[in-house]
């Protein structure tokens, strides 16, 4: 037996026996929206009123509140989508004796005020809508916030600024920090983020024609071939804005604009003093804010009830709890749960007093994909979670669908590094996305067969290993450019060859703090020597939850570029990729060997006999 092969076996054995040793029963559980208040009133609508905010610009709010005498608790809504589309769930919450107010942002719509996505006057904006909302006639005095992707980011930066009033908060699908997501995933540009910006660049909805995002997504392949990036208001037809050169030339999270946003800082955290209720899905693309929260919340929160909070994790993409299929795989009828309901028996208990058993909850319901069932946990990460590496040994070459090198638990020992070509006017090909964010799991067994691409796979699983939590990659590689991006992903290869698209981690080169391991730093920019080893901490900003079914392999997938999802790195040697004006191709190496093991931390769930 060849020493591939060995390895294969010993792997196998060692997988199998080790998801053997260890038993855990978890409680397969939705959340349970129970008993919340039922519909009980009509309700008086107040289209267009105003709310003043301290510098004197007038917000335009939508307010539906029960047709009865007396004061009700208040939920609280702030969006740059148009008000006028959130009307139907604000009837239902009004229906069941909640005041619910729409706001359209500071310069959006109707409100007063310039229009930047990332001003810091929307924290305040937020602080005096609570407490406007509180000081009338109609409210109790307790209000909350809800609302999915932007309108989550409203909710956080308002909490952080400890309005007396707010009570409790739901953020759905909320981003983090920009530099963690979007508009800057891990120091790459996201290209939905850059349609985004053209459809926002005014006060009303800007198209550039039918499609995603007002048009902006249709054709990403050739609209994002011009360079320099900061040039897209130019060459994209974005409205005139005074932001988006904003974005391009504070290119770390020390620049002022960013700083002035931010949220994810212990000293924010701590301003924080409502408890909260998070949701998202394994395919949302704003992933990264939701478990961050929920563990920043916990360490640093402004009271006993802030530290803690709830998390909710579905099979879904960004628009949360639509559909139980997603990318053509069949998540089951348990895909679909009652979450308006839940956010309910939420506020029942946080702004009506209602003693009803919500807090007794598990803090976490994670859905498990592959089993397709509900799971409820103690923490985030589980608490029975044995992170194990899995090490990356020799391919040879970057061609085959089969998988060019393989994937296990031993150490590398004497192995040769292995090596691919990065051009950037000719980038690996991003998994289909039609809705500007990601579909599902796609089957991406494609990209493994070109040559820019390194593959990594596990033998044939003999046992089903099952695998939900954070992931971490370490890599040590060289690159020929003085600057380049890694990007890792993680798929379940079926015994068709298909591979099923689940989790990823992505950096850009110069983000490596050297005084920390080659983790991810926001801040600053590191120096790097072309053809030069260093090692890289990745932390995948899309984790996942996932039986691997026996029969199957566990796939990793190594490139520096996966277009148009993201932005391709030129590979230049300037500071700053959006004022790059060439392309150039870099010879990228990635090293696995006693000295050098690269390898993946998956976090393994031991299985229940």
């Amino acid at each position: 037996m060849n020493l591939t092969l060995l390895r294969f076996a010993l792997a196998c054995c060692i997988a199998t026996a080790f998801v053997a040793e260890f038993s855990v029963v978890a409680e397969a559980q939705a959340p349970q929206a129970g008993d919340y208040s039922k519909v009980k009133h009509q309700v008086l609508e107040e289209l267009n009123s105003e709310a003043p905010m301290r510098d004197g610009v007038k917000l335009k709010i939508d307010i539906f509140r029960p047709k009865a005498e007396g004061r009700f608790p208040a939920i609280l809504q702030q969006t740059p989508y148009n008000k006028n589309g959130q009307a139907a769930r604000a009837r239902n919450f009004a229906s069941r004796g909640y005041v619910v107010i729409n706001v359209d942002s500071r310069g959006r719509f109707e409100s007063g005020g310039e229009w930047d996505p990332f001003s810091a006057k929307h924290k305040t904006d937020g602080y005096d809508l609570v407490q406007w909302i509180a000081e009338q006639s109609w409210c109790n005095g307790n209000v909350g916030t809800y609302g999915l992707s932007y309108m989550g980011w409203t909710q956080w930066w308002t909490a952080s600024q400890s309005p007396p009033a707010l009570k409790a908060i739901v953020p759905e699908v909320a981003p983090p920090d920009q530099f963690y997501n979007c508009p800057y995933q891990n120091g790459i540009f996201v290209c939905w983020m850059m349609d985004w910006a053209g459809s926002t660049s005014d006060r009303n909805p800007h198209s550039a024609g039918p499609g995603a995002y007002g048009g902006f997504a249709v054709d990403r392949e050739k609209t994002y071939d011009q360079l320099p990036y900061i040039d897209f208001d130019k060459t994209r037809n974005y409205k005139p804005n005074t932001w988006w050169r904003k974005w391009i030339q504070q290119n770390t999270a020390s620049g002022e604009y960013w700083k002035a946003i931010s949220y994810q800082t212990p000293e924010s955290y701590a301003k924080v003093k409502v408890p909260s209720l998070a949701i998202s899905g394994w395919f949302d693309a704003n992933f990264p804010g939701t478990p961050m929260n929920y563990l920043a919340m916990k360490k640093h929160g402004g009271t006993e009830a802030a530290r803690q909070p709830r998390m909710v994790i579905g099979p879904w993409e960004h628009i949360i709890n639509r559909r139980q299929v997603a990318a053509g795989v069949d998540f089951g009828e348990q895909a679909i749960i009652d979450w308006d309901g839940y956010i309910l028996r939420w506020f029942d208990h946080h702004l009506k007093g209602v003693d009803n058993g919500v807090l007794k909850d598990p803090p976490v319901h994670i859905f498990v994909m592959g089993r397709n069932q509900w799971r409820t946990a103690q923490d985030w990460p589980l608490p029975e979670t044995q992170f194990t590496k899995y090490y990356l040994h020799s391919s040879g070459m970057a061609n085959s669908s089969d998988g060019d090198g393989s994937l296990t638990t031993l150490p590398p020992g004497d192995e040769s590094p292995d090596l691919y070509v990065y051009d950037p006017r000719d980038p690996t090909p991003s998994a289909g996305f039609t809705n500007g964010h990601i579909d599902g799991p796609r089957d991406i067994s494609q990209s493994a067969t070109r040559q820019d691409v390194l593959v990594y796979d596990t033998p044939v699983l003999t046992e089903d290993v099952e695998l939900i939590g954070p992931i971490s990659a370490t890599i040590f590689a060289a690159t020929s450019a003085h600057d380049t991006d890694w990007m890792i992903r993680l798929s379940d290869v079926k015994p068709d060859g298909s591979a099923m698209f689940l989790a990823e981690g992505v950096m850009r080169a110069r983000h490596r703090d050297p005084e920390n391991q080659g983790a991810f730093n926001p801040y600053k920019l590191s120096e790097i020597n072309p053809n030069e080893a260093y090692e890289y901490q990745l932390e995948f900003w899309r984790p996942t939850g996932n039986v691997f079914a026996r029969g199957n392999r566990i796939r990793v997938e190594i490139s520096s570029s996966y277009y148009p999802y993201y932005l391709r790195n030129p590979n230049s040697k300037m500071d700053n990729i959006g004022k790059v004006t060439t392309f150039q191709s870099a010879k990228q190496t990635i090293f696995h060997d006693a000295k050098r093991p690269s390898h993946l931390t998956l976090p393994v769930i031991p299985i229940s006999q």
